[in-house]
Parts: C-alpha cells; sequence; structure tokens
C-alpha cells in the first residue's frame, strides 16, 4: 500500500468559478474552473484523476446497467417550456376530474414549480407556475445560485388545493411551506411562514468539530396524505446528509491514517486525501459549491459503504449519526397553517443499497393497506433508486422490500423521487424522474418517466402503465 499522500491547495475565486492550484508529491498542476456548476467542477475532478490519480467522476465512467423487466414509459423527455430551466425533478402528479397535473422542482431559477397539464399523459401544457419571478413568499430566499425551491406537490384536501414544497430560508436553511389555491393552476395563496423550519448551520463552526454536530440542518421532501375520512397527514425528511462530508473531511485532515482504514483502492484514498486538503476552502463557499467540491469524497464513501460506517461507529458517531436520514410524520391542522401532534420517524435508511440516504416520501392505500415508496442513494448518480415499504397503519411499523423497486438502466439513469396516480384506466402508476445517460446532477434535465404497479400480498412489483 501507498502512502497516503499529501495534498497542498491553492484556490482562489475567478470570474464565475475559480482557479485551482493542485501539489502533492512534488508534482503540481493549476486548474480553471469557468463556472462554478456541478458540471464544470466534475470536469475539473476528472482531469485531477487524470493527473493524481484521484476517483474519476462517476460521469466519466462506463457501468452496464440491466435492462429494467418492464419497459419505463417516458412522458417528458426534453424541455417544453424557455423558462423551465432544468426538466421534471421530483414530479408530483395529480389526476383531477379534468386530467392529470405536474408539479416539478425548479432549483434556483426566478420561476418557481412549474406547473403541467395532460388529458392522456401523452402531451403536456404548461400552465406556469406556482411561484413566477417577483412573486415567491416572502420567507424564502431568492435569486440565482442563492434561492432552492425543491419537491412540490399539489394534493386536494377538502374543497382546496394544497402546495408543500421546500425552500431556503434567508438563514440558507432548509424548510417547508404549504400554498393554497382553488385550482391546481393556482393562483397560490402562500400561508407567509413556514411549517416546519431548518436551522441554520454555520459552515466554519461545523467543520472544527466533527465530534458535535448539530441534529438536523433542514427539512426537505413534504408529502401530503389525506386519510379516507379527509385527516391531512405531512410526510417529510430530516436533510442531515448534507452535514458529513465535510466533517468527515476534516476528520481525516486530522487523522490520515483513518484514510488506509476506511477506503481500499488507491484511488479512492487519493480522493478522501484530497478531500481533506480542499475542505477548508471549500468550507468558505456556498452551499451547493461546498457539495460539488465534495461529491468525489461522497461517492468513495458509498463505494466503501460497510468500511466507512464501521469504522465511524468507533472514531465519530456523530458523523454516522448525519448518515441517518429519518423520515417523519405529523399531523396537519385542518386549516393547513400549522402541525401539530408529535412527530415520529417512520422509516429510515439501513439497506446497502440507500447509502447515506433515503428521501422524496410518498404514500399511497391500496386494499386497507399503506405503501411509502421512497429514493434512496445519492441523487446525482446511477446508485440513486426507488424502494417501497408498507404497513397496515399509516404511523407504521413499515417493512421495507429488500431490493430497489427501481435502479439505473442503460436508457436512464438514477431513477428517483417518485409520486403514485391512476393511469388512464385507473390502475395505479408510479411517475418519476431520470436522467439521461451521461447526465445527472443538480440543475442538469431530469425526464418525467412512468411505470404500473401490481399490488399483491403486501408486495409491490412493476407492471406495464395503464
Amino acid at each position: 500500500m501507498s502512502p497516503t499522500p499529501a495534498f497542498s491547495i491553492d484556490a482562489a475565486a475567478a470570474g464565475q468559478g475559480f482557479n485551482i492550484g493542485v501539489t502533492e508529491g512534488g508534482h503540481s498542476r493549476n486548474y480553471i474552473v469557468a463556472n462554478a456548476t456541478q458540471h464544470d467542477v466534475a470536469s475539473f475532478y476528472r482531469a485531477l484523476a487524470a493527473d493524481f490519480g484521484t476517483r474519476v467522476p462517476h460521469r466519466f465512467t462506463t457501468v452496464e446497467h440491466c435492462a429494467p423487466a418492464v419497459r419505463w414509459q417516458p412522458l417528458l423527455t426534453e424541455n417544453i417550456h424557455p423558462q423551465i430551466l432544468a426538466g421534471y425533478g421530483d414530479p408530483a402528479v395529480l389526476k383531477t376530474e379534468d386530467g392529470y397535473w405536474l408539479v416539478a422542482t425548479s432549483n434556483d431559477a426566478p420561476d418557481a414549480f412549474p406547473i403541467l397539464h395532460s388529458s392522456n399523459l401523452e402531451h403536456w401544457q404548461p400552465r406556469g407556475f406556482a411561484f413566477p419571478e417577483g412573486a415567491t413568499p416572502a420567507w424564502t430566499a431568492t435569486g440565482r445560485n442563492v434561492a432552492d425551491f425543491w419537491a412540490p406537490e399539489i394534493a386536494r384536501v377538502g374543497e382546496e388545493y394544497w402546495l408543500c414544497y421546500s425552500a431556503r430560508q434567508a438563514s440558507g436553511a432548509l424548510a417547508i411551506g404549504l400554498a393554497r389555491s382553488t385550482r391546481p393552476a393556482g393562483p397560490w395563496i402562500d400561508n407567509g411562514v413556514p411549517l416546519i423550519t431548518g436551522e441554520a448551520v454555520d459552515a466554519a463552526t461545523l467543520s472544527l468539530d466533527p465530534a458535535h454536530l448539530p441534529p438536523i440542518s433542514g427539512v426537505i421532501d413534504s408529502h401530503i396524505f389525506v386519510e379516507p375520512d379527509g385527516t391531512p397527514f405531512l410526510l417529510w425528511k430530516e436533510d442531515r446528509n448534507g452535514l458529513w462530508p465535510r466533517p468527515l473531511a476534516t476528520l481525516l485532515r486530522g487523522d490520515a491514517a483513518l484514510i488506509d482504514v476506511m477506503f481500499e483502492t488507491e484511488a479512492d484514498r487519493r480522493t478522501a486525501a484530497f478531500g481533506s486538503a480542499i475542505v477548508g476552502w471549500a468550507n468558505k463557499q456556498r452551499t451547493m459549491v461546498r457539495f460539488f467540491m465534495m461529491q468525489p469524497l461522497i461517492e468513495a464513501v458509498l463505494a466503501n459503504w460497510a468500511r466507512v460506517r464501521e469504522t465511524l461507529e468507533q472514531r465519530a458517531p456523530a458523523i454516522l449519526d448525519t448518515m441517518t436520514t429519518p423520515v417523519r410524520i405529523q399531523r396537519l391542522a385542518a386549516d393547513g397553517r400549522a402541525v401539530i401532534g408529535e412527530s415520529p420517524a417512520i422509516l429510515a435508511n439501513d439497506l446497502l443499497w440507500e447509502g447515506h440516504l433515503i428521501e422524496g416520501p410518498f404514500v399511497t392505500r391500496h386494499d386497507g393497506r399503506y405503501y411509502l415508496f421512497y429514493a434512496g442513494n445519492d441523487f446525482s448518480t446511477p446508485s440513486y433508486g426507488i424502494g417501497v415499504a408498507s404497513a397496515d397503519h399509516l404511523f407504521g411499523p413499515y417493512v421495507k422490500q429488500s431490493e430497489p423497486l427501481l435502479r439505473s438502466s442503460p436508457e436512464w439513469l438514477a431513477p428517483g423521487h417518485a409520486s403514485v396516480a391512476p393511469g388512464l384506466g385507473g390502475k395505479p402508476q408510479l411517475f418519476f424522474h431520470a436522467f439521461h445517460p451521461d447526465s445527472g446532477g443538480y440543475n442538469e434535465f431530469r425526464a418525467l418517466l412512468t411505470v404500473g404497479l401490481e399490488f399483491e400480498g403486501g408486495e409491490v412489483s412493476l407492471g406495464e402503465p395503464d
């Protein structure tokens, strides 16, 4: 085994991006990252891998994926409106008397949450945005490279339609909001304050003490489930997964011997060593750039998941705790302006394929049983997939199926964040997003696809859509 490499980093902002000087083992190179996007950062890491033997980002590698037993039906595979900037990620499909309504993630686009309508699931018409530019709720952060409007969902509650969603507060922490309308197309009137708030985590403080981390940094991926008697409930995910990469890099910087213990291959050890060297600079960047810079370390961790978990259990249990992302549930007030009662965790990531997170919960009821669909692993990589758990009661206990229902295929990568609605013939269908091959990541196009669902004996399988 080669000695653990020691990288020296000299990085500085330059225009819309930054320049990075890297030295290791007497070898030095300078890199220009033209724009602070995930694609440009991944291209930097590809060059770094060629020069210094670190891990090649997944988008530049070739992996054979098995064809699904049931073909997924593509519904929206290209952009159909110039103000929809990243496609149809985290798609929520609702069927009403006048057809199908789709609402999707918009990230930091000026117009938040595109809304589309279809009468036949084949032809879709843009019907505006939940929050057009200049009309976003006052409590939300706005602007390119600042805002994030994620994972919206429209639900019929009584005589109203409710839109739940995630957005950043001025503090930068993610929170969950709710707006209401008499029609799925809007106009949408926000509550004016978040339903559930996240807590801001100072990057510099976080990096200094990996042994003492806050329990939660934000909340995301809300879902409204309405019981047959009309009682609404809110599900969401604790967004802990953004906490651990930089504290882990800081831990490795302070104890480089752990790199050999956690990581099996030379490329992953070099990736971990580079992450420990760049983390000080990364901590000073905006939220999404910090994520982009830690992405190769995240991929290396997931490739060595069992070794990393075992080591952290002994050396840094606080970091390991942030690698668990509970899904919680709480009753909504009848007017949708508050959550009431307790909020127990009803699901968490504990299967190997799920890696460091689960997210995107969606519950549907079939023959008196509750089925909770969710996504697991890293959304920007081919390891992302969709799983399902079932229970006799809404609050559980839920029993997971051991393998994901959907995982990457030769045609589509990283299927995730599903919703369920009746197909044209009335049978339930799963609607989800996926990336085109050789793609993936923040603000990259995500297509809308569907597949049929079969429920039998408490298990779920895939079938042909109606």
